[in-house]
């Protein structure tokens, strides 16, 4: 003869492994909902205008002729018309050095110790 029992069991073990799904779900979709909300941005000052820093570049051929802008300087005497044509330019401007591939490394390092005995401290290889 089947019986009941007079206190049953109430298996919950499928109720939490379903609540544990939900929960993973909801912490993986919540960071990808965006909200819009509309709101009004305060005006800026428009008499000031913030300037790009300016950036010379320097570049090296595989002849050890270097080329500032439309200036034409040979390794020899670099250093020296570097400085003297570094006074119409900002020091706080970047620097940017491209040489090619076949130059000796010394050569490169060069161009860079007298870019910073002229007073720029940005200065950058450029590989590209």
């Amino acid at each position: 003869m089947f019986t009941w029992d007079d206190n049953p069991d109430l298996n919950i073990t499928p109720l939490v492994d379903v609540m544990l799904v939900l929960m993973a779900i909801l912490m993986v979709t919540a960071p990808t909902v965006t909200f819009q909300e509309q709101i009004t941005l305060p005006q800026g000052s428009k008499s000031v205008q913030v300037e790009k820093p300016k950036t010379l570049t320097i570049r090296m051929d595989k002849n050890e002729k270097i080329y500032l802008n439309n200036d034409v300087y040979s390794i020899d005497t670099f250093a020296d018309d570097f400085v003297n044509a570094s006074v119409k330019y900002d020091k706080n401007s970047e620097v940017y050095i491209r040489a090619d591939e076949e130059l000796q490394y010394k050569s490169v390092m060069y161009i860079l110790k007298s870019v910073k005995a002229a007073g720029f401290e940005k200065a950058s290889l450029i590989t590209q």
